[in-house]
């Protein structure tokens, strides 16, 4: 690779199902959320190449009740940004509720409060389409089958041009169980172009499909269909779905994630052409690229989504992420540096999985270690707080408090049928009640812990294989909880977070 080339992914992290939309010379990136919050990620780039996270579109999850606490594979799925009338638009289905839109006068903000644009369950992967030569707009969406009984059909609808509504009942445009051989149709991305109504959408499952391209004259059809991006011979395994971006000077691009395990959803960018039969060609002749020449803009220092943080003041970086919509004081400001927790009381302190006040973030897409200084103020018996790698299985690090008032460190796990931790190593004592935790992330997210009580980084327990959640991949998280009590159970504090490559 050289300054004039990039190499895929070009975001090595979970940044799922990812939709694109160019501005004057910026471009913005959203993607999936799920059940975190804030959610609704914003990117922005000026090269398509290097992003950083500039903020989110959706501060809490509604209805609020329902995400009070964790819902991993629920919530935002699969976003789509546009911007049109001088404003920035993104529509998200919530599988268990329906279509939701929202939109702000900048990618900043502030963005409107969540519209249910129509109620339904399994309607997910919305995309809008305003009509820039007729007036009309319009809406397509997919199905999940787990919620509605339906799936592999798109559906469409014509749409308010003002977003906050449907002018139809809709209709089934595409049929995947008419075409032979593809199943699994969802994801759709709507455009208009060289007079066609066109929909990129992949089909054949998220690890082993492809990337499908469809036109037709008149929105409701009929549509014809082509493979447009496949695996091949390469080791980009089932290209999903993502979104068509043309640059300033004409050249056209195309971002799609790439599912790779506890690694979750990673972003690739393809080069894409025009054929002389008007079809779409993506990557390498269909086959998605390594390594290629960067897209014709103005160069840019390189950029990435911001991982370490040393909480100033105590406030943490857009990068994190709380597992479900966040309750008062969970975190606390204060004139030094330093996160600090308090110590949540709550009937679940044997399974992370449940608790909605882990603090999280991406698990890295490379070989990483991951670095952060913990000390534990608390006094009450039982509390804790530590460094956890999450998802389906768990394993975390950590201090704790006993009931004799010594501080111990400690290192327990969950497998993902476990329904409570237990310990992966044998507990040791902290006496000064702080500690320093590392964890490194090697090939296919085996991760192994370590500490430092001050005499220097000691192993702790077995290699620790990452997991993912069904839609989501593995995070990284911090925490600090106690036991039901009566009264504030004090808190932790973590300095100097880190996330260095190996």
């Amino acid at each position: 690779m050289t300054s004039e080339t990039y190499r895929n992914p070009i975001l090595d992290a979970d940044w799922s199902d990812p939709d694109v939309v160019r501005v004057g010379d910026d471009f913005y990136l959203t993607a999936s959320s799920f059940g975190r919050a804030p959610g609704l990620p914003l990117l922005h780039s000026r090269d398509l190449v290097g992003w950083t996270l500039v903020g989110h579109a959706l501060e809490r999850l509604e209805p609020a009740e329902e995400f009070a606490t964790p819902r991993h594979d629920c919530g935002v799925w699969a976003p789509s940004l546009r911007y049109h009338d001088e404003r920035f638009w993104i529509f998200w289905g919530d599988p268990d509720q329906g279509v939701f839109q929202i939109n702000a006068p900048q990618a900043r903000g502030p963005w409107t409060r969540p519209h249910l644009l129509k109620a339904g369950k399994g309607l997910i992967d919305p995309c809008p389409l305003w009509d820039e030569e007729t007036g009309e707009a319009y809406l397509v969406h997919a199905w999940a089958k787990s919620r509605s009984g339906v799936k592999n059909r798109l559906t469409g609808h014509r749409m308010r041009p003002d977003g906050t509504g449907l002018l139809d009942e809709g209709k089934v445009i595409v049929d995947g169980d008419r075409i032979p051989g593809w199943f699994t149709l969802e994801g759709p991305k709507l455009y208009r172009h060289d007079g066609w109504f066109w929909i990129l959408a992949p089909a054949g499952g998220v690890e082993t499909g492809w990337q499908g391209a469809f036109r037709s004259r008149g929105f409701f059809g009929p549509y014809e269909e082509r493979i447009v991006l496949e695996q091949k011979d390469t080791d980009v395994n089932g290209p999903h779905q993502g979104g068509w971006v043309r640059t300033p000077s004409g050249e056209d691009w195309f971002l799609h994630f790439q599912q790779r395990g506890a690694h979750g959803r990673v972003v690739h960018l393809q080069p894409m052409r025009w054929s002389s039969d008007g079809w779409p060609v993506l990557g390498d002749d269909g086959a998605p690229v390594a390594v290629h020449k960067k897209p014709d803009l103005p160069p840019q220092p390189p950029a990435a989504p911001a991982t370490d943080d040393d909480f100033p003041g105590g406030r943490y970086g857009r990068q994190w992420q709380w597992t479900a919509n966040p309750g008062d004081g969970w975190a606390t400001q204060h004139s030094g540096d330093g996160l600090r927790l308090s110590c949540v009381r709550s009937t679940d302190t044997h399974d992370l999985r449940k608790l909605p006040n882990l603090l999280t973030q991406r698990l890295p897409g490379v070989p990483s270690a991951v670095e952060v200084e913990l000390r534990l103020h608390s006094e009450e018996p039982g509390a804790r707080a530590g460094l956890a790698v999450l998802g389906d299985a768990f394993s975390w690090i950590g201090l704790q408090r006993g009931a004799d008032g010594t501080v111990h460190l400690v290192h327990r796990f969950a497998e993902g049928v476990a329904e409570r931790e237990r310990d992966a190593a044998h507990p040791r004592l902290a006496p000064e009640g702080r500690a320093g935790l590392r964890v490194e992330i090697g090939a296919g997210a085996r991760c192994r812990f370590f500490h430092d009580l001050g005499d220097g980084p000691c192993p702790s327990g077995p290699v620790f294989a990452a997991t993912p959640w069904r839609w989501v991949g593995a995070l990284l998280g911090l925490f600090a909880l106690a036991p039901v009590g009566s009264g504030h159970a004090g808190a932790a504090t973590f300095t100097h977070f880190r996330i260095t490559d190996l």
